[in-house]
């Protein structure tokens, strides 16, 4: 049950913060937004709101009214959230996009500190180490380095694969260390849904929406069950989740081999991480090595106040 006593004022507000933050985090690629809710300490209350939306809490409306079954759901603390999430992807994704395109170093170098930042954190909340945390550890970073391997594809922008997209994408979303938007770049349907939100296309946007509500319907109930029951070994999990996301994040890349998508934009398929003397090198352009030390250390500073906020 939910109580609303602790999300009015000051708290509402911070709470609407924590949303926007998340939004901003899922739009870029290799960065994910329940790696936010989980520094910010939403993460476990996040899931058991989500958890409660089946048809039992219809019953709770029907039966007891519409309060009952608002409070049931966590209803404010949803509104709040998803408000602000939805508030920054709509506000931030030309914004995103342009800084991706023309600070790239600066942006990426801003989302390795906090995602650094993330891991010792995330370290310090696993309660024991055994021989079966380090495996766990060790197996979320080599899926999380595979799946940054793979080649983008190239799927149709129809709304029925723009379902499927929003489908696997939630999913992704709220798991810490794994990015739904670096997902929707492998599927090739990252800039259809950026486009489709710069456009509003309400098609596609209501398809991928309600294949974000049934994917997180169903997803948030089998990560529940393992974080209640597991929670050590599920934590080294998304733990080492986060740590294979470092090799998406580093600024310094060598595109090995690209491509011209269904837009006539050459895009990147193959990259090798390099180091910033090397990339100075291979582009002759500066590496702006002190930008981004400066940009990591904001990243990795901000984690630093989430985690304080989140205890507060």
């Amino acid at each position: 049950m939910s109580d609303v006593s602790d999300l009015k004022g000051i708290n509402g507000v911070l709470l609407f913060l924590k949303g926007a933050a998340m939004g901003a985090a899922d739009v870029v690629p290799g960065v994910s937004g329940g790696t936010i809710a989980f520094i910010t300490g939403i993460y476990e209350r996040l899931l058991n709101a989500v958890k409660t939306l089946h048809p039992m809490s219809l019953a709770i409306w029907l039966k007891e009214g519409f309060a009952a079954f608002w409070k049931a759901i966590d209803g404010y603390f949803l509104l709040l959230l998803f408000s602000g999430i939805l508030v920054s992807i709509l506000s931030l994704a030309k914004v995103i996009h342009y800084a991706l395109d023309h600070h790239p170093i600066a942006i990426w170098s801003f989302f390795f500190g906090l995602v650094l930042a993330s891991i010792a954190y995330l370290v310090r909340q696993i309660p024991r180490w055994h021989w079966y945390e380090v495996i766990a550890l060790a197996m979320g970073a080599i899926i999380a380095i595979t799946i940054s391997m793979l080649r983008p594809a190239e799927l149709p922008a129809q709304w029925w694969m723009m379902f499927f997209a929003g489908f696997v994408a939630i999913c992704a979303m709220i798991l810490p260390g794994i990015s739904g938007s670096f997902i929707l770049l492998l599927m090739g349907m990252y800039r259809v849904v950026i486009e489709a939100l710069n456009n509003l296309d309400l098609l596609l946007l209501v398809s991928f929406a309600v294949g974000c509500v049934v994917g997180l319907l169903s997803f948030s109930h089998l990560l529940s069950y393992f974080l209640k029951r597991y929670f050590s070994v599920m934590l080294a999990l998304l733990t080492g989740f986060l740590l294979g996301s470092l090799n998406v994040l580093w600024p310094w890349k060598e595109v090995i081999e690209s491509t011209v998508n269904r837009h006539g934009e050459l895009i990147p398929l193959v990259q090798a991480n390099v180091l910033p003397a090397d990339y100075t090198q291979i582009y002759n352009e500066p590496a702006y090595l002190v930008t981004a030390i400066m940009t990591a250390s904001v990243g990795f500073l901000i984690v630093f106040l989430l985690e304080r906020l989140g205890k507060q």
